[in-house]
């Protein structure tokens, strides 16, 4: 791998939270315009990276691993903050993080992989695979659960909205389940493009069941190991120790920080432990591809497209775009308290890494302000209304606070006419709605309570539910409630007599 050795030696004599990195190594010509001036100094830069991460850079705050690559090269690799508060242990580019969403451009691959060899064939129904799916899987097909245009519920919020709560152990194995037991789509498939962690994980099933082998040793034996990401495995037992891993935390409203326990084993969307000295392994495999070779590496880069014709950005785990003038490969990640960003500009040989293990940071738009400063020559301004919105594992804070104006102001009597209880086949979940102090209140034995906010008749919104609407029958009687939002649609809740 073309990785500089001159930033091994520097980590090696770095001190424990300020890593310093050997300056030099730019490649001519492919980050900076050409022209005869001088090259920024690398160390001037770093030192602007570091102005980023300041707020974090502290004895008493989590942190982030930073890693920038330009011209083949690593130019910037420092931790910040700290990875442990609890025994003091700093940042170091060398901690391992879980890095949420942005596995999926590995479980991308490892399909990918397997399509090059003739395994699978990407147009094939998933059913082809796993049987075991309902009758939607002969609809469904491996590139539409590669590119989020399945219809596939995605399982945060369906579990979100089945009780749930995010710091419960969620393994592989329950997703599989509920996919199993979902009874519709949230469209026909390839008519649109909504986000679905789950897809992913039928994906890591497919591989299981097409190699013989657990989807964490093909990745290993396929991906991790041939490019040398020793420090990099895909978790499938929470409770597993790994050597200098981050905990992740929290900010608390009053001031300092919480930890957030990690319980999830999502293969292939999720759930995979690395740092950003392997990153740069990965990265540096796109330009010189040791695995998959180039046919492999043009396939991922390729965008959906949708039955209607348009061409989405989402590729094989990554989005594909043209941004401010120039083409960007990205993703983000968010669990727990993990951040993540990873984003490449293959035309510049360039690329920003960032791993957090806090929530109050977001590396997309961090990412976003180290690029300016290595390649803000080359990019076109800001749109004059652009609004970032990184694509992460976890549902969008419209999916899950169910917060409006109410518009509709029933009397009493109108609320009273909801109370019953109301049971989901497909989650084996209840609610109980019943009236409390004028507010109609749902109560569920594992999330407790949530107020349903009315908007209009038969239409209302609730925190971990989204939108709630009422089903009626022929003679208007309430037979049941429908949950729905951007990624989870007519999830079916029956009035029990």
């Amino acid at each position: 791998m073309p990785i500089s050795l001159l930033f091994y030696a520097a980590l090696l004599a770095a001190t424990p939270v300020t890593a310093e990195v050997a300056s030099g190594g730019i490649h001519p010509g492919g980050v900076f315009p050409s022209g005869g001036s001088a090259l920024p100094d690398t160390a001037v830069l770093s030192g602007q990276v570091d102005q980023l991460f300041q707020r974090w850079h502290r004895p008493d705050s989590p942190g982030a691993a930073v890693l920038v690559m330009s011209g083949g090269e690593v130019v910037h690799a420092r931790g910040y903050g700290m990875a442990n508060l609890e025994h003091g242990i700093p940042m170091r580019p060398s901690t391992v993080l879980d890095i949420a969403s942005v596995s999926k451009q590995f479980g991308a691959m490892a399909v990918a992989l397997l399509e090059a060899e003739g395994k699978v064939r990407l147009d094939d129904p998933v059913r082809t695979y796993l049987p075991e799916l309902p009758s939607w899987g002969d609809e469904v097909t491996l590139r539409q659960l590669v590119h989020h245009t399945s219809g596939l519920r995605d399982w945060p919020g369906t579990l979100m909205a089945g009780g749930w709560d995010f710091q419960d152990i969620i393994s592989y194995e329950q997703i599989l389940r509920m996919a199993e037991r979902q009874e519709e789509l949230n469209f026909p498939p390839g008519s649109e493009y909504a986000y679905s962690n789950t897809g992913y994980n039928l994906l890591a099933e497919v591989v299981v069941r097409v190699t013989g082998e657990s989807f964490r040793a093909f990745s290993q034996e396929r991906i991790f190991r041939p490019l040398g990401m020793h420090r990099t495995h895909v978790q499938d037992d929470p409770s597993e120790i790994i050597r200098d891993r981050a905990d992740s935390y929290a900010p608390r409203p009053e001031g300092g920080y919480r930890r957030i326990t990690n319980n999830l084993t999502a293969l292939a969307s999720s759930s995979m432990h690395t740092t950003v000295e392997d990153l740069a392994r990965w990265i540096a495999n796109f330009q010189d591809p040791e695995v998959g070779g180039f046919q492999v590496m043009e396939r991922v880069h390729e965008r959906g497209i949708l039955t209607g014709g348009d061409t989405i950005a989402y590729a094989f785990g990554q989005i594909v775009e043209l941004h401010r003038g120039v083409r960007r490969v990205t993703h983000t990640g968010s669990w727990a308290g993990y951040r993540s960003a990873l984003h490449r500009f293959p035309d510049h040989d360039f690329a920003v890494v960032i791993l957090a293990n806090t929530a109050d940071m977001t590396p997309a738009v961090l990412a976003e302000e180290i690029t300016e400063l290595y390649l803000g020559e080359l990019l076109e301004p800001f749109p004059v209304a652009a609004v970032d919105s990184p694509v992460t594992g976890a549902p969008s804070a419209g999916d899950v606070t169910g917060e409006a104006d109410p518009v509709w102001a029933p009397s009493l009597a109108e609320l009273e006419e909801y109370e019953a209880v109301y049971r989901s086949r497909e989650l084996d979940s209840a609610y109980e709605l019943r009236m409390e102090e004028g507010a109609l209140v749902a109560h569920h034995f594992r999330s407790g309570r949530r107020i349903f906010h009315p908007i209009e008749p038969d239409h209302f919104q609730a925190v971990g539910l989204g939108e709630v609407r009422f089903v009626r029958d022929g003679e208007g009687r309430i037979t049941a409630f429908t949950a729905n939002s951007v990624r989870v649609r007519n999830l079916r809740f029956d009035r029990i007599p």
